[in-house]
């Protein structure tokens, strides 16, 4: 707000004294003790001396004690003078610069209690545009079934010999398991869809107005979903050539977003040559790299019941080294080929050091990479080890306010809890998650389009990065995996396709608002809406949000403070 605006103080102003008293008050916003006129030269351009004598009046309070001594030592200016000019610059710029550093390092999470520091805050928020990392929009696409092969038939001996094969226009299916290869029918069912197709529809994607094109994996597997890694160095065949990455790169960048790639480190395929070479092998140095013995049904321990994925042990340092650690490890190979970063399949099972040391290794092998992992918990502690994570969490809220069963004020206020258990800048690089492949889609779990609008304008504008899923903004359908893993509907891609331009709407008043990008945020008091603030350092940029998610029309006051 306008400095007119602001009130500091709990009661009126008082009249300004002729003379100003030489005792030394604690300053709240950062504990030390001053003079009146130290304070006025530290605040001089930003605060009226009428405002700063409320301020001193009603929220500075007297050094007592032990304090006087101590803060003698804080500030050496004269007690009977006012500190020379070019002093008081000099230590207001001094301060200036180490709250500035020391807010760069707590993610802009430290806040002034009364009196803001606009120079603080303007380079805060510079410093969040720049980072590509906080705002943008995210589009997950499935390679497979994103668009059509310009020839299926021509390449269909690249495919598994269990594999069946799909029109464009048929939708998946469950399916039994396939005992000889140990997957499921449904898992080795292909549509055809690869990085040559997916390049030609790179326009639609850029149309939509998105920022980050995150792929599901693209190495080499034996599955259709590929999260059963084969080759973390080798893209899959059935997708394409290495000519075709190279091209599908230089067309994301040409257009301004970037690329993230989806990185399977937990467990891999049984078909990995490492896990061929440590079963065959007992003496194989490759057996640390897994959990293997007669004790285990399969001579391995599996993840998540399904024999053909390995669990990885990660606390091997030789494999750590492959997987990140090394110049040529799987993460510095894709990044130095082009990907910006990588998403770690579930990586709440990765544990927290880990993903510490992963993180730190990407950014060694390419500054300003991305790590994101899959985290279905409460984000803080998680956003501590990695850049940020996709929160699911966020999306269970989202869900509570559109379906009826999360009061608007208990949100509100559950999202001021996320950041004040974290930090601002971590939540703001989160990624908001409420469709993807392994949960039912936006338009299954809520058929009632004005609900489904509803919690999509909540996603793009609370604090984060909003993912759509393929398809979901042409309003596809499909309920638990595999009917969530549909091919694309492109004869939906019209403009007469309702969803699709909310979708487009509300990217483009995300574009046009960079509160809603990079701003703070904070809960306004109300006893049945959801009410939430987004500012930045410019007052024109102010966002309100008022939601209902009742559904009843509601009267009541939502003050702004």
């Amino acid at each position: 707000l306008p400095i007119s605006q602001v009130s500091f103080g709990r009661s009126c102003p008082s009249p300004v004294a002729a003379e100003m008293p030489e005792e030394k008050r604690i300053d709240p916003a950062d504990g030390s003790a001053y003079t009146f006129d130290e304070l006025l030269a530290y605040y001089k351009g930003t605060y009226k001396k009428k405002e700063l004598q409320a301020y001193w009046d009603t929220e500075c309070k007297a050094v007592k004690g032990k304090g006087k001594a101590k803060a003698k030592s804080k500030v050496k200016a004269k007690p009977d003078a006012p500190e020379p000019k070019a002093k008081a610059k000099a230590k207001a710029k001094a301060k200036v610069k180490a709250e500035a550093a020391s807010d760069a390092e707590e993610g802009g999470a430290k806040a002034s209690s009364r009196l803001p520091r606009p120079r603080q805050l303007v380079q805060e928020m510079a410093r969040r545009e720049k980072d590509w990392h906080i705002g943008g929009v995210v589009y997950q696409v499935f390679v497979d079934r994103f668009a059509p092969s310009a020839d299926f038939e021509k390449k269909k001996s690249l495919y598994p010999k269990e594999g069946t094969f799909h029109e464009w226009s048929e939708l998946p299916k469950g399916g039994q398991l396939v005992e000889s290869v140990g997957y499921y029918s449904n898992e080795l069912a292909f549509w055809g869809g690869d990085l040559p197709s997916l390049t030609s529809k790179l326009d639609y994607v850029k149309d939509l107005g998105i920022d980050i094109l995150y792929l599901q994996p693209i190495t080499e597997c034996y599955s259709n979903h590929k999260y059963d890694t084969s080759e973390y160095k080798k893209m899959d065949a059935q997708y394409g050539t290495d000519a075709d990455y190279d091209t599908l790169v230089e067309k994301t960048h040409d257009k301004g977003m970037k690329l993230v790639l989806d990185m399977v480190f937990n467990h891999c395929g049984k078909r990995n040559p490492i896990v061929q070479e440590a079963l065959a092998d007992k003496d194989s140095p490759k057996r640390k790299f897994f959990f293997m013995g007669d004790e285990y049904k399969h001579g391995y321990k599996v993840w998540g019941c399904a024999p053909a994925l390995v669990e990885l042990a990660l606390e091997e340092k030789a494999l750590q080294k492959y997987l990140w650690q090394d110049k040529d490890s799987v993460v510095a190979t894709w990044l130095k080929r082009g990907a910006d970063g990588c998403r770690l399949d579930v990586a709440s099972e990765v544990g927290l050091p880990l993903l510490a040391s992963l993180t730190r290794a990407a950014h060694r092998h390419k500054r300003n990479s991305l790590v994101i992992g899959e985290v279905w918990a409460y984000s803080p502690h998680w956003t501590q080890s990695m850049d940020a994570v996709m929160s699911l969490h966020l999306g269970v809220l989202i869900y509570g306010l559109a379906e009826g069963t999360l009061p608007g004020p208990s949100a509100a206020q559950s999202i001021s809890r996320m950041i004040a258990d974290s930090s601002p800048r971590e939540v703001l690089k989160c990624w908001i998650v409420i469709s993807n492949h392994d949960m039912p889609r936006l338009a299954s779990r809520l058929p009632d389009l004005k609900r489904r609008k509803f919690a999509q304008a909540l996603q793009f504008t609370w604090p984060g990065c909003p993912l759509v899923y393929y398809g979901d903004e042409l309003g596809l359908e499909g309920a638990d995996d595999p009917l969530n893993r549909a091919p694309m509907p492109w004869d939906k891609a019209t403009e007469s396709n309702e969803m699709l331009q909310h979708t487009k709407m509300l990217v483009s008043i995300r574009r046009r608002n960079r509160a809603l990008r990079i701003g703070n945020y904070r809960d306004l008091f109300a006893s049945k809406l959801m009410a939430y603030i987004r500012t930045t350092d410019k007052v024109s940029e102010v966002v309100i949000v008022v939601a209902n998610p009742t559904e009843e029309p509601v009267k009541e006051m939502v003050i702004i403070p």
